[in-house]
């Protein structure tokens, strides 16, 4: 909170200007995005215009948004200060959750968590899960799996970029109907993979739970996209790359989005 009093002090001490400089937005002939009104009713806060500084130069005591996930100002509700939250925070408010990383039981769990508590929030109203994933752990994409059909709101699934393997599995697994993808968008299925080490038999042992999670696999694709389940170990057998439009023939996706589509808007 200190840091962010001295950033709008220095701010308001600027002569004839107003201006509010992250870091990630590069700066063009000295000019700057406007001030969020957020921030802006901060810097009329007595408390704050008369906060002291020790450098005689206000502008270069400013202090940038620290590099890295890129972060906006958020006021809560009731609150009278504005704080610093990363931009995937900011967009959970919105119902919005990005799958953007490798699935593993970290991921996962905070998959999971912000989904249990929308749903318990309001479960009337959609979440919109964005995928952009190279997969990962078969299990950990099972509990995100379950969770979705777990809760009562319904899960819109948006890929961009691409979802591959148990990406594309979650992917499918949207609400009916409601499962979309970007047009440049790409998905890749194949069969799941698994390394085993010990004794012969702990090898045994792993080998059959991979091939029972393999025929797992394929009786839920199956199912999701309409297609038979021999049609489904055939197309598993190597990777598999699917455009947006042939993911749509092939039943993971109910339609690519165009321009002039609204179902990934904020207010859905």
């Amino acid at each position: 909170m200190v840091r962010l009093i001295n950033i709008l002090a220095a701010a308001t001490s600027l002569v004839g200007v107003q201006a509010y400089a992250p870091s990630f937005v590069p700066r063009s002939h000295n000019v700057v995005a406007p001030m969020p009104k957020s921030v802006r009713s901060l810097v009329q806060n007595p408390a704050v215009r008369n906060h002291k500084h020790n450098n005689n130069n206000p502008r270069s005591s400013i202090k940038m948004m620290p590099i890295g996930v890129p972060k906006v100002a958020y006021r809560v509700p009731g609150s009278q200060s504005a704080d610093w939250v990363d931009i995937y925070n900011r967009l959970y408010r919105e119902r919005i959750i990005f799958l953007g990383s490798e699935i593993d039981d970290e991921l996962a769990n905070q998959v999971i968590g912000v989904m249990l508590y929308l749903d318990s929030e309001d479960s009337d109203k959609p979440i919109y899960l964005y995928i952009n994933s190279p997969g990962g752990s078969v299990i950990s994409g099972l509990a995100i799996y379950d969770c979705m059909q777990h809760i009562e709101s319904e899960v819109i699934t948006i890929n961009l970029g691409l979802a591959a393997s148990m990406a594309s599995f979650i992917l499918a697994a949207g609400s009916k109907g409601k499962r979309l993808a970007l047009p440049s968008s790409r998905v890749m299925i194949h069969q799941p993979m698994g390394g085993a080490r010990g004794q012969a038999e702990d090898i045994k042992v792993e080998a059959r739970q991979i091939m029972r999670i393999r025929d797992n696999l394929v009786k839920m694709y199956s199912m999701m996209t309409g297609q038979t389940t021999d049609q489904i170990v055939k197309d598993l057998d190597r990777d598999n790359y699917l455009s947006a439009q042939e993911a749509v023939e092939y039943g993971l996706i109910d339609r690519v989005l165009v321009s002039d589509d609204e179902d990934t808007q904020m207010s859905g």
